[in-house]
């Protein structure tokens, strides 16, 4: 018998909804939609308020938008202070970069202190969580199973449901301590499964911090230098928080409006951070720069590196999309401040090894794209590179593998995330609900046995 989800059959319903579903381009302006809750001129529509950070890159002068420097600012201190502080003491920032998001106010050290030894005992796992819900179940995508992994953990939660704020602070700050555990683990599995290599765990060692943790676990022999763990605890730190309007915030926001548990309002901001448009940007850049380097034959000329960046612009070469991934951002302009703290730093780790030549390839395509654009698409706007064009480089350096770009960023994002979540229960105290304007004209119901002449008439 054949399947109802076969051949023809799902071809020709496919297309039937196609058909039904279009939308002409003009009614978006004829209803005063903003699509992608975005204003015409580029900028977001306002849907909330927040005090945790501000994310800052052009004034609106006289209804026109005016470029500046970009700015990110946690909890009213600016990022460029919260990294040139904790690097000018030759110290690790995350943990106090938490601190700050989810409690509103600069630890003391007594309150560090504290505060990161208890993320560290929070690192296992539930018993059997592992053999259960990652071994028995491994996938190709870690992202994918970190969000499963993190709805799982409601069913090893005695208080699953109490929304009270302690309870709350508790779950989020045992997940900020976990993620990366998950992380690891279902990288070892997915390798052991699809890549037909060897699967090492190792024990959590309590005596680390998160970037330590991170870089501890993934390797064979546990060694890495302080220099590597203070550029992960960098990028940990950029990559926490960013505004309640991204698209995995906000969609944690929304959840959390409806009142439901925030085992279910995290797992959506993984899903929605996976996506190629958001968090897994960086994989797309990195996956460009591959293409890049195997077909520029001069990496320092410039002159083959513009033309081979028109043919990209013009859907020739790397993906045919059109993109130079990296470049551009929905709200900085003239910079962002992460890619401007990442690049210095990276250039700092890299000079002298070979990978030095990437990041110079990359600084090229960053310093060329502007021009290019508007050579070829005739576009003026201005552009810069966002954090995902010297991200997925970094994690190469540090010997991170590919599969774990995008949930490193999922890790570090867990402490935004929790932080508009708190906001949103203290605050928010209504349902996110936009609405969608109908143009579907109402039609007349036509029985069972009178559907298959429709059908044949209207063909």
């Amino acid at each position: 018998m054949p399947s109802f989800i076969s051949g023809a059959n799902i071809t020709g319903l496919c297309r039937n909804l196609s058909e039904n579903s279009a939308i002409e381009q003009n009614l978006y302006e004829k209803y005063h939609v903003k699509r992608g809750l975005r204003n015409s001129d580029g900028t977001g529509v306002v849907a909330g308020i927040t005090n945790i950070c501000n994310v800052h890159g052009y004034l609106l002068n006289e209804g026109e938008v005016e470029p500046i420097p970009g700015q990110l600012i946690y909890r009213g201190y600016n990022i460029n202070d919260i990294v040139g502080n904790v690097e000018s003491e030759d110290r690790y920032g995350f943990e106090e970069t938490v601190f700050l998001l989810l409690f509103g106010h600069l630890p003391t050290q007594k309150e560090l202190n504290s505060f990161s030894t208890y993320i560290s005992l929070k690192r296992d796992l539930p018993s059997g969580f592992v053999e259960d819900m990652i071994l028995k179940a491994p996938s190709n995508n870690i992202m994918n199973k970190l969000a499963r992994s993190v709805l799982a953990l409601y069913s090893y939660d005695d208080d699953c449901e109490n929304k009270g704020l302690e309870s709350e602070m508790r779950t989020a700050v045992s997940l900020i301590a976990k993620l990366p555990v998950i992380m690891v683990n279902a990288y070892q599995v997915k390798r052991r499964m699809f890549d037909n290599a060897s699967m090492i765990m190792h024990p959590i060692n309590y005596d680390e911090n998160t970037a330590q943790c991170i870089l501890s676990m993934l390797r064979p022999d546990r060694q890495y230098t302080k220099e590597e763990a203070q550029m992960l605890d960098t990028l940990l730190m950029l990559q926490a928080e960013h505004g309640g309007g991204n698209n995995s915030t906000f969609t944690c926001r929304v959840l959390t409006s409806s009142g439901t548990d925030p085992y279910s309002a995290y797992s959506s901001a993984i899903c929605s951070l996976k996506g190629p448009k958001h968090g897994g940007a960086n994989i797309q850049v990195i996956n460009m720069l591959d293409n890049f380097k195997a077909n520029i034959k001069n990496w320092e000329d410039e002159g083959e590196v513009a033309d081979y960046m028109r043919r990209t612009i013009r859907k020739e070469t790397n993906d045919k999309s059109g993109l130079i991934y990296g470049m551009g951002h929905a709200v900085y302009t003239i910079s962002d401040p992460r890619a401007v703290i990442l690049k210095k730093k990276a250039f700092e780790l890299a000079k002298g090894r070979e990978i030095e030549a990437e990041f110079r390839l990359l600084e090229t395509v960053e310093r060329l794209t502007p021009e290019v654009f508007k050579e070829v698409k005739g576009s003026s706007k201005t552009m810069c590179a966002n954090v995902d064009m010297y991200s997925g480089l970094v994690y190469r350096m540090l010997g991170i593998p590919d599969e774990l770009f995008t949930p490193l960023f999922a890790v570090a994002r867990m402490a935004g995330w929790s932080a508009h979540r708190m906001e949103e229960l203290l605050t928010g105290n209504r349902i996110i609900r936009p609405a969608y304007k109908a143009i579907t004209k109402e039609l007349e119901y036509v029985k069972l046995e009178d559907r298959e002449q429709t059908l044949i008439k209207n063909a």
